[in-house]
Order: C-alpha cells, then structure tokens, then sequence
C-alpha cells in the first residue's frame, strides 16, 4: 500500500509542475546568413507580446521565452527581420490553439536566402 501511495504521490508532483508552467513558447532564432539581420521580432498572429532583438550577427544564436498568457485565440508563431538589403521578411511556424502552445519550443535557422523553422515538444 506505501508503494502505491508513493506512486501517486510521484504522478501528482510530476503533472503539478507542467500544470503550473507559464504558458508561453522558448523561441530560437539562428542566423546562417552572410550578414546580420536587424529589427528582428518574434510574436503570435495575435501579435499581444513580442520578443524584440535589435541585430543579431551572423553565426549568432539567440533565445528568449514569449510569454503567451494574454492569447485566446487560435494562431501561429511569426518571425520578422530586415536583412542587410533592407528586405524585410516574415516567416510563420508551428500553430497554438485557444490561446495554449502545442509545442515547447519553435527554432528559426535563417540561412542566406531562406528561413528553415521547426517546432519540439521537451
């Protein structure tokens, strides 16, 4: 019986930290290209909150967590960015539904004339 009780006391402790987690999505962004990229913003279709990065280099990784406690709605995840051209981009992935993230986290590898995005579960 202490088997069991400990068991489901391991299961509810297990399943209360993913309930209490902030709903939200990590974002990595990658750039591959030959040259920075400005102006780089990472938002919902919503567009409620934004993670905002002024350059990032070339062969720089960053990261950040979008806090996504604010959406109701169902949507997808949109990076925007300016390349060294003055071309500005925009580039969609993953989707949310009813304002709750599917995935833990969605990772943009923008390359030289193309952005590869992908989304994970951890």
């Amino acid at each position: 019986m202490k088997k069991l009780t400990y068991l489901l006391i391991m299961i509810l402790a297990i399943n209360s930290c993913y309930l209490l987690k902030e709903n939200g999505i990590e974002v990595e962004i990658e750039n591959n290209s030959d040259a920075p990229i400005s102006d780089v913003k990472f938002t919902t279709s919503e567009n409620l909150n934004s993670i905002e990065f002024e350059t990032i280099d070339t062969n720089e990784k960053v990261s950040d967590f979008l806090k996504m406690g604010d959406n109701k709605t169902d949507g997808s995840y949109v990076l925007a960015f300016t390349r060294e051209n003055g071309k500005k981009e925009i580039s969609t992935a993953g989707y949310y539904t009813n304002g709750g993230t599917l995935n833990s986290q969605v990772v943009f590898k923008i390359e030289k004339d193309t952005v590869f995005a992908s989304t994970s579960r951890y």
